[in-house]
């Protein structure tokens, strides 16, 4: 089936198939008939649920809905993305390990890196998403892991995930792609060579807004590792959490689609617009990586990132000006989103740090949203002409 059927019609399987939806497992364990079943599941020796920590039918379906779209061997929801990109860490990297990521990642993943990996004696160095020439030069003989994102978080930068994935083979390191701006309907890092892919779900997989939630896939033997860390640590989503984001699943794609669509329109009304410096959309041709976007991506997602040349004070009056846009620190909804990394997602970061992932003082991320296209134009254009 293709994968637009696979996110509607899969489901978990359970004894009572009345009902149409999928029903809500809301429970914290679960009942066994005798002690001899309920000694065979504490043993790995059946697949019964015992403790919704553990697994639950409800997490089970939105984990067999994101392998299906990704094209993965098994899977691990957590609570949030940042769970998940933490979980794909410490479960699989140890003392005296090292990391290589691209320097372009989300503000929280480089707090991460930077703060509270090397606590645990795991080691993290930069490469710089736009120098791919420098990136096996990096590699270290205790390099176990390269992390990235592509498009990149907020510059949206895209990298090789072909390229990488030979780069990843040849040198026998795990290659973990946070594939949160494209989702699985316009871009499967697995089919380059990806051995786990990363969604915060709470954005484009929830796409309203809603709760909060994260998701792990690939490799078995790997996410094993990772099911064994988190059964023991507790990152687990909710049920009820699980069950929102199987149905939003649903519509998953129809959604992307529109997103892509108004991201385009608005990239190319504003791409000559006197107030702004660069603007950057992966659909783009102006974009460096065009012809990247093409290979490996669908559609160039919902993002479109530009630059204000008036700088900080420019970047704070555009969002000041806003009248429909919200300011929230989100992206992924059905409502068009704008916001300031300098000052808010990255804005802990040191100046030289911003600069060196091309986070300038004028940075202006727009996450578009399913409105009409015209009336988010409208919204942005009357806050480019006071800023």
């Amino acid at each position: 089936m293709h994968k637009q059927t696979q996110a509607i019609r899969t489901r978990t399987d359970v004894t009572n198939e009345m009902e149409h939806s999928s029903p809500l497992f809301l429970t914290s364990s679960f009942t066994f008939d005798n002690a001899g079943d309920m000694q065979a599941a504490f043993a790995d020796q059946s697949d019964d649920n015992i403790y919704s920590r553990f697994s639950n039918p409800t997490v089970q379906e939105f984990i067999n809905k994101m392998c299906l779209l990704e094209g993965a061997e098994d899977g691990v929801a957590t609570a949030t993305g940042m769970s998940a990109v933490f979980s794909s860490f410490m479960a699989l990297l140890k003392q005296g390990d090292h990391l290589l990521s691209c320097n372009a990642v989300f503000g929280s993943t480089h707090t991460l890196l930077t703060k509270f990996l090397p606590r645990f004696g795991i080691e993290s160095s930069y490469v710089d998403a736009n120098k791919p020439e420098e990136w096996e030069a990096a590699i270290r003989p205790n390099t176990k892991m390269i992390y990235l994102e592509t498009p990149t978080n907020p510059g949206l930068e895209l990298i090789d995930l072909e390229w990488v994935g030979k780069l990843a083979k040849k040198h026998n390191l795990i290659l973990n792609v946070d594939n949160c701006f494209a989702t699985p309907f316009n871009q499967t890092p697995i089919e380059f060579g990806a051995h786990l892919v990363i969604h915060s779900a709470t954005k484009w997989i929830d796409g309203q807004g809603r709760v909060l939630g994260g998701v792990i896939v690939g490799n078995a033997d790997l996410i094993y590792d990772i099911y064994l860390f988190n059964r023991n640590t507790g990152p687990s989503l909710s049920p009820f959490n699980a069950w929102v984001l199987s149905k939003s699943l649903e519509t998953l794609d129809v959604r992307m689609e529109r997103h892509a669509s108004n991201a385009l329109f608005i990239a190319e009304q504003l791409e000559s617009h006197p107030k702004i410096q660069w603007l950057k959309y992966p659909f783009l041709a102006s974009h460096p990586h065009h012809q990247i976007a093409k290979k490996q991506m669908k559609n160039g997602g919902g993002i479109v990132c530009f630059e204000l040349k008036g700088g900080l004070d420019s970047g704070r009056n555009f969002l000041n000006s806003l009248e429909m846009l919200s300011l929230t620190a989100n992206l992924g909804d059905t409502r068009s989103i704008a916001s300031h990394p300098a000052s808010t997602t990255h804005g802990k970061l040191s100046e030289q740090e911003r600069l060196s992932v091309n986070i300038t003082p004028g940075l202006i991320r727009i996450s578009v949203g399913l409105e009409n296209r015209d009336d988010i134009l409208q919204d942005i254009l009357q806050a480019l002409e006071k800023c």
